[in-house]
């Protein structure tokens, strides 16, 4: 049996794809790349969806 279309992937915690954008922009490279720069609106748009998706379930841990 597929997988319903209507129920998404897990999605990963904000805190480890903020992390990953983190480490797209140490890149030097990233910043003239649109393959990178493309990669960072993914990045960003999942991360949205994390922290939404956290913020409903009061998950979010703050880090200092």
């Amino acid at each position: 049996m597929s997988p319903s279309p209507l129920v998404p992937a897990p999605a990963r915690p904000a805190a480890v794809v903020n992390e990953e954008i983190r480490t797209l922009w140490l890149d030097p490279r990233v910043r003239l790349s649109a393959e990178g720069r493309a990669r960072y609106e993914v990045l960003v748009a999942e991360w949205t969806r994390a922290v939404a998706a956290e913020r409903a379930c009061g998950e979010i841990d703050v880090a200092a």
